[in-house]
């Protein structure tokens, strides 16, 4: 999404997951506070659809589930939920409601200039607790950029800048 922005409201977890299905635009939430999503432009969303296809067709033949940008993610450690560009999760797919995904293996971002920061730090800060996330791919909305962060069996996370348009992931 293009830019985040904090709103007046404080409100619990459950009743920001009830509030939340009544929305007609997407919100983050994390300790008690809510935080608008704009949209973005066409050059990141075409980027976020173009990313889905690929890891949809990647995962076809597999028992996995790839999701855009409209399921949300509960990261339980931190109580922290999200929507990230892409998720995928694969069997048995854990969440409180059947809007919510808690074990993903993979999760994608497009960033935009007004989140690149926030979700390459603060929101991957909270992905990293994740127990199931194996993989956190995030995508330059500008240029021909992206980051693999991968888990090692270690469990330490390992980065790899991706860097032109003939690199492959």
């Amino acid at each position: 999404m293009s830019s985040i922005q904090k709103l007046d409201l404080k409100m619990t977890a459950s009743e920001y997951a009830l509030w939340e299905r009544e929305q007609t635009e997407k919100h983050e939430y994390y300790a008690g506070e809510v935080f608008s999503q704009a949209g973005g432009t066409r050059r990141h969303s075409l980027k976020g659809s173009n990313v889905l296809s690929e890891v949809r067709q990647l995962l076809k033949n597999r028992d996995c589930q790839t999701h855009g940008s409209n399921m949300r993610i509960h990261v339980e450690a931190t109580g922290y939920q999200a929507y990230p560009y892409v998720s995928v999760a694969c069997p048995p797919i854990e969440g409180f409601s059947e809007d919510v995904i808690s074990n993903p293996i993979l999760l994608v971002e497009v960033l935009s200039p007004a989140t690149a920061d926030f979700d390459r730090g603060v929101k991957f800060g909270h992905y990293r607790q994740i127990p199931s996330l194996k993989e956190y791919l995030v995508f330059w909305q500008d240029e021909a950029r992206a980051e693999q962060h991968t888990r090692s069996h270690e469990g330490l996370w390992l980065l790899r800048d991706i860097v032109g348009i003939e690199a492959v992931i």
